[in-house]
Parts: structure tokens; sequence; C-alpha cells
């Protein structure tokens, strides 16, 4: 067990917004968040999606267009102007703080991870600042099943916590911690 002094002093040489893998991080949330609002940008300005209705891709896959005004899965939909701006500074404030723990994180994996799911909630932050909306618009449906419709951004979120599950099992329960 380490004492107080040793403690504090540890955490004290630790980066607040500039570590190790910062610039993998940067790269993959810039980069993330470019293939968002470029697939965002298409289906709304070069698909013919709203004013013509769905694209079918295969079988079981349609580009279509639906404007998600609430969280993940169209959780806590908000159709008020304050709802718009509270989530719109919950993702401003998580970002924040995902960019932090990434400045502080020592592992590569853990770097990537955090990096898709800041890159997926600036994407979806975007939108949010300038439609009052997520465009979602990857729909996938076999037979009467219908999965919800998402966006890259979303790919991107799930891809990280996809990573943070796998790094947190694979190094112990305390390494996503660390």
């Amino acid at each position: 067990m380490s004492d107080p002094e040793t403690a504090t002093h540890e955490n004290s040489n630790r980066p607040l917004l500039w570590g190790r893998f910062s610039a993998v991080v940067l790269v993959l949330t810039l980069i993330g968040v470019a293939l968002d609002q470029a697939t965002k940008l298409w289906v709304l300005h070069g698909s013919g999606i709203p004013q013509n209705g769905p694209i079918p891709v295969l079988p079981i896959l349609d580009f279509v267009l639906v404007w998600n005004r609430g969280i993940s899965y169209g959780l806590f939909q908000q159709n008020s102007d304050l709802g718009r701006w509270l989530l719109a500074g919950a993702t401003v404030v998580i970002t924040i703080g995902l960019w932090i723990w990434s400045a502080r994180c020592q592992s590569k994996l853990l770097a990537v991870a955090l990096g898709f799911v800041i890159a997926g909630a600036i994407g979806n932050g975007i939108d949010r600042l300038a439609y009052g909306a997520v465009v979602d618009f990857v729909y996938f449906h076999v037979g009467t099943f219908s999965w919800y419709v998402f966006n890259l951004a979303d790919v991107w979120i799930v891809a990280g916590v996809a990573c943070l599950l796998y790094d947190s099992f694979a190094n112990g329960p305390n390494s996503a911690a660390k």
C-alpha cells in the first residue's frame, strides 16, 4: 500500500491534456469525425434520400434518413431546445473527460479505444449542434426483424467500447482504471 504523499506525487506527474498516446487519439479522432461527417453530408445533400426516400443497398441493408433527437437507440428523445442543449453540453463534458483519460493512458489499445469513442461523440455532437438532432442512416433488417438505424459515429463508439472491454478483461480487472 502506498502512502498518500507518494500517491500525490505520482498523480502530479501524470499529464492532463497531452500524453504518450495523445497523437494516436487525435489522429483517430480526426479521421473518425471526417468520415462520419462526410457520410452524413452525402446522405443529406448528395444521396437524394431526403427527397426520394430509402436506398436499398442489400436485401438486409438500406440507407434511410432518421433524425435521432435522443441518445443511443433513440433513448431520452429531446424535442425541446433545452433538451438539445443539455445533450450537447453533456457531450462536451464527456468528451473532455475522455480526452483527459486518454492523455493519461499507458496502453495503445486503450488510446485507440478512447480515440474511437471521442470521434463518435464529436461526430454526433456536431450533428446535434448543427441540426438539432443526429443524422442516422444505416438500417439493417432481416425479414420482420429490424435493427436500429445508426451512423458511423455510432460504429466508432461501439468499437471503442468493445476495445475498452477487451482491454479491461485482457489486462486484469483494474487495467481500465489505470
